[in-house]
């Protein structure tokens, strides 16, 4: 029995919890630090980044069911005519195959052998395998996705409302400082939990977390400025 444990196998959610805290982070951190920058007092500033952190976590659970959803359509479609094939074209679809493990390094009569043995066994399953691609690791959960993405999403977005809540000095600055904490130790975990490098996934993470909170407070100074 295969128990062996791969990063690959975590694909599924991990893209979508660490694009759900990430986001959830750096844009309602970036929200909160643009409000603050226009001179908003501390009330409307907690109404914005609640507000954002709402509307964030629907929107990134609408985006991934809508984006995973669509290739789920796209693997169903490609497992539809390869059934269809199959039905019609039985020999053909199986010197497919054979040609699939010639291309990969067997022998014409190992291939042979191979093929025919998958084939008894479950064709439409060794061709989504070997000529699609199609894995259980990673097929396509619309729903998993959705919900990992806005419940990462929210617990993101909370880290920097709660310093804004309880920061007694600048916001500004305590809501800049923690969030660039928090993204550099997110971006370590996913990295781990990924099986790369911590201290590239860290610095990848905490770069763009803090150029989106420059550009948003500049953008803040300005048009409050103006208002």
């Amino acid at each position: 029995m295969h128990t062996e444990g791969h990063f690959g196998e975590r694909i599924g959610w991990l893209r979508a919890a660490v694009l759900g805290a990430n986001d959830g982070i750096v844009s309602t951190a970036s929200l909160v630090v643009g409000v603050a920058a226009a001179g908003t007092g501390r009330s409307g500033i907690l109404v914005a980044g609640v507000a954002g952190m709402v509307a964030g976590a629907m929107s990134m659970a609408a985006g991934e069911y809508v984006s995973v959803s669509s290739q789920a359509d796209t693997e169903k479609a490609d497992l539809a005519r390869e059934r269809a094939e199959l039905e019609a074209n039985p020999k053909g679809e199986l010197q497919e195959l054979e040609g699939i493990y010639r291309e990969r390094g067997l022998d014409a009569d190992l291939a042979h052998r191979v093929a025919h043995q998958l084939t008894a066994r479950g064709a439409l399953a060794a061709h989504a395998r070997d000529e699609l691609g199609h894995s259980e690791q990673h097929a396509a959960r619309p729903i998993q996705a959705a919900l990992t993405s806005a419940a990462t999403f929210a617990v993101g977005a909370a880290l920097p409302l709660v310093v804004a809540a309880v920061s007694r000095d600048s916001v500004i600055i305590g809501v800049s400082a923690s969030s660039l904490l928090f993204l550099a130790l997110m971006g370590g975990l996913a990295a781990r939990v990924g099986g790369a490098s911590i201290a590239r996934g860290s610095l990848r993470v905490a770069f763009w977390g803090a150029f989106a909170m420059a550009l948003t407070a500049l953008v803040g100074r300005l048009f409050g400025t103006v208002v």
